[in-house]
C-alpha cells in the first residue's frame, strides 16, 4: 500500500485553524468557506490517522497528534518561505538562517561579541535570535527550531536530547559596582564587600551557586538586594547603583564602560564557561562554524 501524500494546502488549513482557534475565524482569515476547511481537515485526519483536533467549548484544542503535526508544519512553512524568498531575489545563493537560542542569564555584550562572526557568512545569512531559560531553549532545539543555544551550562549526561556541547570559552569572575557605591565602601578587596547590597544572577545561572559559596567562605555576608534572571536587567540596576554585581572578567571593562561601573577586584578561584549547544545534524552549518572557530578570540584578548 502507498504512503499518504500530504498535501500542502491541507497543512496549511490545518495551521490557520490550529492559531485561530476555531473554523469560521480560519475561513475568514483564508477567504473560503468553512466547510471546504472543515472537509480538508477530514481528509488530512484521515491520511494520517490521527484526530487533530478536539473541541474545548466554542473553541477547537489540539490532540497531541495536533501538536506534534503543528511542529512540522511550521518548519514546513519556513523552509517553504525560504524557498519563495530565494526565488523571488531571481538566484539561489545558498542562503542560511541560523536561530539561535540565548540563555537569559547570558550577558547580552558576549551574546553579541560571540555571535558577531556569523554575519561573515555574507548578506544571504539571515540571524534569527530567541531568549529564554535554559530548559526551554533545549526543548526548542531538539524539535529542530534553532540550530544553537548559548547557555553558561552544557547537555546533561544521559539526557534525553541528543547533541553536541562545545566549550566555547572561560572566564574568572570581576566584581564591579558604581562609582558611588565604591566610594562608599573603601578598603582591600574582598572585605570591602561585607555587608554591601548586591546584585545575585537568578537561581538558573550557574554562577549563581558558586559565587553564593564564595561570598560565604569570605565571611562577607552581603545584603543580597536583587536577585535577576535576566542579565541585562542586573546591569542595569547596578548602574543605577544599587549594588555590587559579578561579571565575567573578559567583559569587565565594556559592562563598566556601558553602565558608568568601576572594577572593584578580580575573583579567579570562580571560572565561568560558556558553551554553544548544538544538535548533530547541524553541526556543520557554515555561520555555526564561524562562531565556534572564533570564540576563543573574545576570551583570549577580552573581546
Amino acid at each position: 500500500m502507498d504512503s499518504p501524500v500530504i498535501n500542502y494546502k491541507h497543512l496549511q488549513y490545518f495551521h490557520v485553524v490550529a492559531t485561530t482557534g476555531t473554523v469560521v475565524r480560519a475561513a475568514q482569515q483564508l477567504h473560503v468557506s468553512a466547510q471546504a476547511i472543515s472537509t480538508q481537515l477530514q481528509v488530512l485526519e484521515a491520511q494520517l490517522g490521527e484526530e487533530l483536533f478536539r473541541k474545548k467549548g466554542r473553541l477547537l484544542e489540539l490532540t497531541e497528534a495536533g501538536k506534534t503535526v503543528l511542529q512540522y508544519a511550521e518548519q514546513i512553512f519556513s523552509i517553504g518561505n525560504e524557498l519563495e524568498q530565494a526565488i523571488r531575489r531571481g538566484v539561489f545563493t545558498g542562503a542560511e538562517t541560523l536561530r539561535v537560542g540565548i540563555c537569559d542569564v547570558i550577558p547580552k555584550t558576549m551574546a553579541f561579541r560571540l555571535l558577531q562572526p556569523a554575519r561573515d557568512a555574507g548578506l544571504a545569512m539571515r540571524l534569527v535570535c530567541r531568549e529564554g531559560r535554559f530548559a526551554d531553549l533545549v526543548q526548542e532545539l531538539s524539535a529542530h527550531r534553532l540550530d544553537l543555544v548559548i547557555s553558561d551550562q552544557g547537555l546533561p549526561p544521559g539526557g534525553t536530547v541528543r547533541g553536541h556541547t562545545h566549550l566555547l570559552g572561560s572566564s574568572a569572575v570581576a566584581v564591579v559596582g558604581h562609582p558611588d557605591l565604591c566610594r562608599a565602601r573603601p578598603g582591600a578587596f574582598p572585605q570591602r564587600l561585607k555587608e554591601a547590597p548586591f546584585l545575585m544572577p537568578g537561581q538558573d545561572a550557574t554562577l549563581h551557586s558558586r559565587l553564593k559559596a564564595w561570598l560565604e567562605a569570605q565571611r562577607l555576608r552581603p545584603i543580597v538586594v536583587g536577585e535577576f534572571d535576566d542579565g541585562a536587567l542586573l546591569m542595569s540596576f547596578a548602574g543605577a547603583g544599587a549594588g555590587f554585581m559579578a561579571v565575567p572578567a573578559v567583559l569587565a571593562a565594556g559592562v563598566c564602560g556601558q553602565y558608568g561601573l568601576e572594577q572593584v577586584g578580580i575573583v579567579d578561584t570562580i571560572v565561568e564557561q560558556f558553551y554553544a549547544v548544538t544538535v548533530e545534524r547541524r553541526v556543520h552549518h557554515p555561520a555555526l562554524q564561524r562562531i565556534l572557530d572564533r570564540a576563543g578570540q573574545l576570551f583570549e584578548h577580552g573581546g
